[in-house]
């Protein structure tokens, strides 16, 4: 019987120690990434599958089960590995359950979504918010708010906008929308018009610098080699607002944030306005739990915020982080340590790791 690991199955580490890592572990994660089979008896698993542990030299790796199945090896029927594992069904139903959110005019409840999933009210929610990492009632009031700034953009009136987002209410509306929009639905339809925005450019320890914020808080921390580029930048995502240069007042905040990036384990004891989705909310949050000094993997992101399928949607949220080093996505490396891409540059990224390390500038 082989014992070959196919190439296609070390894209995700590049070892066999880390398959018997995860088979020791039963990590679930790693379901349908490889399978494991045991020479003694013959028989393939899932590496969380829950069967006495074999001995390590007794073990093979396979990419697929039908490559565990060629080699002469039976599926388990513990783990029943030539069939869609538990987390897979549940995951298609969770899919089905946020489809039918989407779709639905009114929020549907959770007995409603709880019944069509056939689960009672209490095992759906809990797995729903395991696989999506949200509750059923956040992951429609996310949507809502996704259907609302889209529709915005389109609609004649925000009356219009309002009922196309499913809000009944104008009441319901008017008390969500500046917190989904970060200002009010005419500012935000109009582009950012009538909503100030006070910013600074300048130079500190990385190059070029732009901090910018709302009445709510620091909306973004910009780094750069040219500051003109970031003021463009600026300008993109807020096209009609009115930025304003900083006063007296701002510099103070400006001086806070070229000193964080300085120093950027001391955080920073500002208000952010944080502008994205429930997901990358979820994401943003997770990063500002990596401890200063250390790393994580996106593999560990995905994991902490309880969707461990999600490494790529990860990577996508810190790579839409406007919020340099406050937000500190330059925590996250790949899988082996090594430093994959950042907004603003792998060696900011690294001068920043080394700085809260205790490395030299």
């Amino acid at each position: 019987m082989t014992r070959a690991l196919n190439k296609t199955m070390l894209d995700r580490d590049g070892s066999e120690e880390t398959y018997w890592a995860a088979v020791k572990a039963r990590d679930r994660s790693f379901d349908d990434t490889f399978y494991y089979s045991v020479a003694t008896t013959g028989v393939f698993c899932r590496p969380s599958c829950a069967a006495r542990q074999a001995n390590r030299e007794n073990v093979a790796f396979h990419a697929t089960a039908a490559e565990a199945e060629a080699a002469g090896f039976r599926p388990c029927k513990r783990c029943k590995p030539d069939q869609p594992s538990l987390y897979a069904r549940y995951a298609t139903t969770v899919a089905e359950a946020c489809r039918t959110i989407e779709a639905a005019d009114e929020p549907p409840t959770l007995h409603v979504l709880a019944e069509r999933a056939g689960l009672s009210p209490f095992h759906f929610h809990r797995i729903f918010k395991a696989i999506a990492g949200v509750t059923p009632k956040a992951y429609g009031n996310a949507h809502r708010g996704k259907r609302l700034r889209d529709t915005l953009a389109k609609s004649r009136t925000v009356t219009e906008a309002m009922h196309d987002a499913g809000f009944n209410s104008s009441g319901r509306f008017y008390a969500n929308s500046s917190q989904v929009l970060g200002m009010t639905p005419s500012d935000f339809r109009a582009g950012g018009s009538n909503s100030d925005m006070r910013f600074a450019v300048g130079q500190c320890s990385l190059g070029a610098i732009l901090v910018a914020a709302s009445a709510k808080g620091i909306t973004a921390i910009l780094l750069g080699d040219d500051a003109q580029v970031l003021v463009h930048d600026l300008e993109d995502r807020f096209p009609n607002a009115t930025l304003v240069g900083g006063d007296r007042d701002f510099e103070d905040v400006m001086a806070k944030v070229v000193g964080l990036v300085d120093a950027p384990q001391t955080g920073l004891a500002l208000p952010l306005d944080l502008r994205g989705t429930a997901f990358q909310h979820r994401v943003w949050d997770a990063l500002r739990d990596i401890p200063a000094g250390t790393t994580a993997t996106y593999t560990e992101i995905a994991e902490r915020i309880g969707m461990p399928k999600a490494v790529r949607a990860v990577a996508a949220a810190c790579a839409a982080n406007k919020i340099a080093v406050a937000i500190p996505c330059h925590r996250v490396v790949r899988t082996d340590g090594s430093l994959s891409g950042y907004r603003w540059g792998v060696e900011r990224k690294r001068t920043l790791i080394e700085r809260e390390a205790g490395g030299t500038d």
